[in-house]
């Protein structure tokens, strides 16, 4: 069983739940003013990790066949072997649960919205068979992290700064498109949509960056726009320095280091503005 569940969670990458995490405590920090209620605190974090779950078990199941033919992601889980379809299945129905009951603990209106982020999540993981906006769609799932956030403080979107989910939106849009790079090639010849497969990967890195300092500048607006204080400032500094580094360690032609472009300093960045506002707000 503990070694079910291991395969399981790595099926999952569980540990990038620090991408949006992070966002959806911003949002709850930025709604109470400081730290909210330890209940709602609670109930924020299990429902990310039900929707993160949800979303990308959904995901390993319906791209199941791509995977098993490509040989980057052959390897994983399903199209392996070492986890069955029902077994995928159930984690994605009980996760679902989980972020459902965690919805409903909070407020009628995070209970209400539940069902539309969720269902984004799962629309996203299909897009890629229809639009090369696929990168934007992720985006605009994971925007609903901060809402979500500010929703379950207030009860209500009144006064939620809605330039920090356009922020996310083109944020993880810029680090998606350039982790699609990998697999130009093999999504152009299997009939896949991605930017990188409809515009090559030179033309990708440039909207990835565009994405990426459209992003900045939107979080730089929250910080304005709600007066954070300096350490906002720090962690605009470092967002900004990642960001670029991601751009300077990634090239079109070797993508040798995609996985400290993509995990690492993308998990440091959601984890350094949501440390940053919270400080800001105690300051």
């Amino acid at each position: 069983m503990n070694n079910k569940i291991k395969i399981l969670l790595e099926m999952i990458k569980f540990e990038h739940t620090v991408f949006a995490l992070p966002f959806a405590l911003m949002g709850a920090f930025l709604a109470a003013g400081g730290v909210p209620e330890a209940r709602i605190f609670l109930w924020v974090v299990l429902a990310m990790i039900g929707a993160r779950t949800a979303a990308m078990g959904f995901n390993r199941i319906v791209d199941r066949r791509f995977d098993a033919v490509n040989p980057r992601t052959a390897g994983r889980a399903i199209p392996a072997g070492s986890v069955k379809l029902w077994e995928a299945w159930l984690l994605v129905v009980a996760a679902s649960l989980l972020f459902f009951f965690a919805a409903a603990m909070l407020n009628p209106l995070t209970l209400l919205l539940s069902p539309l982020a969720l269902g984004l999540t799962f629309v996203y993981s299909l897009s890629k068979r229809f639009t090369w906006f696929c990168h934007l769609l992720l985006g605009i799932a994971l925007a609903f992290s901060p809402l979500g956030g500010w929703v379950a403080v207030h009860g209500t979107l009144w006064d939620f700064p809605f330039v920090l989910s356009l922020g996310v939106i083109f944020w993880v849009a810029g680090f998606d498109t350039v982790y699609a790079c990998q697999d130009a090639d093999f999504d152009r010849e299997a009939g896949l949509f991605s930017l990188p497969a409809r515009f090559g990967r030179r033309r990708a890195f440039h909207l990835a960056m565009f994405f990426h300092l459209l992003a900045f500048v939107c979080f730089a607006t929250v910080g304005i726009a709600r007066q954070l204080a300096w350490p906002y400032l720090l962690g605009l500094i470092f967002t900004a320095v990642a960001m670029l580094y991601q751009h300077l360690v990634v090239r079109p032609g070797d993508l040798a280091r995609i996985r400290l472009s993509f995990f690492t300093m993308n998990g440091l960045i959601s984890l350094t503005l949501f440390v940053a506002t919270w400080l800001a707000l105690v300051v």
